[in-house]
């Protein structure tokens, strides 16, 4: 074993400028990658830190941060804003580690545990990093909490009292065998014992949704699970292996070991594992599944089938949903809302622009309650949020381009009535050159021409008529796009022929260095309730739509010509808003 390495104590501002600390230990022969290590729930690096002598891999720099309210990190003790804030920090620290070290996302291995596993797990879901390999030891996909219906009782509390805080009830000897670790987390000013109740909650949530579709991590992966675990089950970790997309991946389950499966008394087994596993990857060539044939086998196609296929009248899941689209008619005759996407299609223009705007309207009272609990429905927050999302990456694009003196000049393919560009647009500081909504719908036409006059940009914005998936049309705009925009589109068309041509259209018509925002929508709750009881604007037919995982989507993008380089999810994981830069062919 090489001599133990010294720790290099660092900080890096996260996305919303809290500065976070972490540790950093170089390799100490010629670099061949790195690891990156994130602790359990409760700790801190460095009680990660003896896996770096432990490995035993001097050609690997290390890095192990203290996450928000941990450690040598500010914030209340075992606070963070939410578990999406959390999961957006891990990529923020990616992305310090990249630009700081000359790292790629390919030079990099994820080991983590317990709560912090959880959380990476959800980042590899959600923003599907081209990482080389992530080895996930004991996730808390499901904490033991022992309390009958104490999920339940800690949302109804939050409800009542706002957030609050939990401590742990874990003691150190049911984390490990080891008396040196036992001691040590016994007497650790840094552990924090309480977590915050928005957290608990939201780790809850992400986990079921990771393991509910880890077909969408493609990512090789190792599992290690403790076979005694007295802190968290062990069935969803079998079931997210299960349904693992990685087409290399390896489960190990470690029998006798407690939930601390790294700081084990054994844990010689496990880092042997664990050893071998980051060797065999770095050893090859990185993995990457492609994915742009997702649209004609695969999970999401098959789900997608299913969905599609027509229930039987008289079975009970057919009479529910029929039952559901009646009163779904019903409810159109007081709300405003539901009654303008039974005319016009749920995914219509004309909807989004209603949801955009967030007024419940509807006969008397009830009509307007109705209507509010209409607008409240989670897709419809998430297409709100999606709103915010698509306008600060915008406002990221155009300050770029001042920054290096290059015109500003906006086209959007599929606009619907414009307002989320429009609305944008008002709020900068600066004004683009020109503005290119376009549309196929003549009603979006009409309302988007309407709605740049109400908003008075006619001097800068036009509104025409226009094919998304007509490459040709695209690449002869004039003047050339430096910022092109599909928002809200490509979702509700299944098959990738279709959005490869948008994709190729609007790389012929953006310059080298230009920007692409497009959007996505890799996981839905309410999916079945789409397909189910909405009509789409496509002649009143069902609105079925096939997802497209984080990675299925980013590949397309970038066999069109771009370079991913930002992204933005909502709280709920359902819809993405991601910057690409155009690279020269």
């Amino acid at each position: 074993m090489t001599p133990a390495r010294q720790a290099h104590e660092c900080s890096f501002l996260t996305h919303d400028g809290t500065s976070l600390f972490y540790r950093r230990w170089p390799a100490t022969t010629a670099r061949r990658g790195a690891i990156v290590l994130f602790h359990r729930g409760h700790e801190h690096s460095g009680r990660m830190a003896h896996l770096v002598d432990e490995l035993d891999l001097p050609d690997f720099d290390f890095y192990a941060w203290d996450a928000r309210g941990h450690g040598l990190s500010p914030g209340v003790r075992g606070f963070s804003p939410s578990f999406g804030t959390s999961v957006r920090d891990v990529q923020t620290f990616i992305d310090h580690l990249c630009a700081g070290y000359a790292l790629r996302p390919e030079d990099i291995g994820v080991v983590a545990q317990s709560v912090g596993a959880v959380t990476v797990a959800t980042w590899v879901h959600d923003y599907a990093p081209c990482i080389r390999c992530l080895a996930l030891a004991s996730p808390a996909f499901k904490v033991k909490l022992y309390v009958p219906f104490a999920r339940t009782g800690l949302r109804w509390l939050q409800a009542l009292r706002g957030n609050f805080f939990v401590n742990s009830y874990v003691k150190s000897r049911f984390l490990t065998h080891d008396r040196e670790r036992q001691r040590s987390y016994d007497h650790d000013p840094l552990i924090t014992r309480p977590i915050s109740v928005n957290i608990l909650l939201g780790l809850y949530d992400a986990a079921e949704r990771v393991v509910a579709d880890a077909q969408a991590i493609t990512v090789p992966t190792q599992l290690l699970i403790s076979g005694a675990d007295w802190v968290v089950h062990h069935r969803p970790q079998h079931e997210f292996f299960a349904r693992l997309g990685a087409q290399v991946k390896e489960k190990h389950v470690l029998d006798g070991f407690f939930h601390d499966t790294l700081g084990e008394a054994g844990r010689a087994e496990a880092v042997a594992e664990l050893r071998r596993f980051i060797g065999e990857r770095f050893a090859a060539a990185p993995v990457t599944a492609d994915l742009r044939q997702a649209d004609r086998s695969g999970p999401t196609h098959d789900e997608a089938t299913a969905l599609a296929r027509p229930l039987s009248p008289f079975s009970p899941r057919g009479a529910y949903w029929a039952l559901y689209r009646q009163a779904m008619k019903l409810g159109g005759l007081l709300a405003d809302g539901v009654r303008l996407g039974h005319r016009t299609g749920f995914d219509s223009g004309s909807t989004l622009d209603y949801v955009y705007r967030n007024t419940p309207s509807g006969r008397g009272p009830l009509g307007r309650l109705m209507d509010r609990n209409y607008l409240d429905a989670i897709g419809w927050k998430g297409i709100r949020q999606r709103k915010l999302h698509l306008e600060e990456l915008l406002h990221k694009a155009m300050d770029a381009l001042h920054a290096t003196g290059r015109a500003v000049h906006i086209m959007d393919i599929a606009a619907g009535h414009g307002r989320y560009v429009l609305e944008a647009l008002q709020r900068s500081p600066r004004k683009p050159a020109s503005v290119l909504l376009r549309d196929y719908s003549d009603i979006n036409v009409r309302d988007g021409r309407k709605l740049i006059m109400e908003k008075g940009l006619a001097t800068v914005a036009r509104f025409e008529q226009g094919d998304a998936f007509d490459r040709s049309s695209l690449a002869s705009v004039a003047p050339r796009p430096s910022v092109g925009i599909v928002s809200g589109l490509y979702e509700l068309f299944p098959e990738n022929d279709a959005v490869t041509r948008s994709l190729s259209g609007l790389a012929d018509a953006i310059e080298p260095g230009g920007y692409l925002l497009y959007t996505g929508q890799p996981w839905h709750p309410q999916l079945e309730l789409i397909a189910r009881a909405l009509t789409s604007h496509r002649q009143g037919k069902a609105w079925v739509m096939r997802r497209r995982t984080q990675a299925e989507m980013d590949q397309l993008v970038a066999a069109a010509g771009f370079e991913k380089i930002e992204q933005r999810i909502d709280e709920w994981g359902i819809f993405t808003v991601s910057l690409a830069r155009r690279v020269a062919a």
